[in-house]
């Protein structure tokens, strides 16, 4: 079965705290692409959790922003 044949219409949503725990792994690898450098404004609380995760969390926010871009991209 492919994963375009399955029925998510019954699953939970996923929570965003279980979410981040499920996508960010230490050691995970992106592949090599253009980046470009930006000023966000992000709530102190959630920039301040990032950084307690320790070096990496510029790669770990890149990460959740881009699932979350594959997971609505359009059908």
């Amino acid at each position: 079965m492919e994963d375009k044949n399955i029925d998510f219409s019954d699953s939970p949503e996923i929570p965003p705290d279980v979410f981040i725990r499920c996508l960010v792994q230490k050691g995970l690898r992106t592949t090599r692409s253009q980046k470009s450098q930006l000023t966000l404004r992000i709530d102190e609380d959630v920039l301040k959790w990032f950084k307690s995760q320790g070096h990496g969390y510029q790669t770990r926010i890149n990460a959740l922003l881009k699932a979350y871009k594959e997971a609505h991209r359009p059908a």
